[in-house]
């Protein structure tokens, strides 16, 4: 069989027996994605294809971990993630650039945020730059919530905090968001 025919399990298969034509496309099959979920975290798109690849290496070499009580690609997106967070952490000295956001992502936050004003003569730039504003702890969890789609209890994971702390620091950040929007 041709490995651009196998399914995502026949490959991991594959892939754990180190075939590198298996772990070629998989990485083809989920780089365009890994890499968008790599830069809305990291802003800068040499960084995030740096963080991309290091976190395919990871998971390459980390396969026996993975039980697929989830999907590969949330499996994989997880290691990305956690990859941008360490990464952004460390070298947090470049400039701020755009999230990549869709209109309907904006009104989940507008809709989300109750906000009483009206708000949707906002464009996204001014929303994503009043996002950059806030403390770190702020933009990550408003990024995983809004952007990533994670819920709180993954976030409360993937940042290494109870889930109690996860829903007061969402709270505040909304709170945070939505002053700073009524400025505009």
């Amino acid at each position: 069989m041709n490995i651009n025919q196998c399914n995502i399990e026949e490959l991991i298969v594959l892939c754990k027996q180190n075939n590198q034509k298996a772990q070629y496309e998989v990485y083809n099959r989920y780089a365009s994605a890994m890499y968008n979920v790599a830069f809305r975290i990291v802003k800068d798109s040499h960084y995030a294809e740096d963080v991309m690849q290091e976190s395919f290496l990871k998971a390459f070499s980390k396969l026996e971990h993975y039980k697929q009580e989830v999907s590969f690609g949330a499996w994989l997106k997880r290691i990305v993630v956690n990859q941008s967070i360490d990464f952004y952490k460390k070298n947090n000295q470049f400039k701020r650039e755009d999230f990549e956001m869709t209109l309907h992502k904006i009104e989940d936050i507008d809709s989300d945020l109750s906000m009483n004003s009206d708000f949707t003569n906002l464009k996204v730039k001014q929303i994503l730059e009043t996002i950059a504003t806030l403390k770190y702890n702020y933009q990550m969890v408003l990024t995983l919530f809004y952007i990533e789609g994670y819920d709180q209890e993954e976030i409360s994971e993937i940042l290494n905090i109870s889930y109690a702390n996860c829903r007061t620091t969402l709270s505040r950040a909304k709170d945070s968001l939505r002053k700073k929007l009524e400025e505009i």
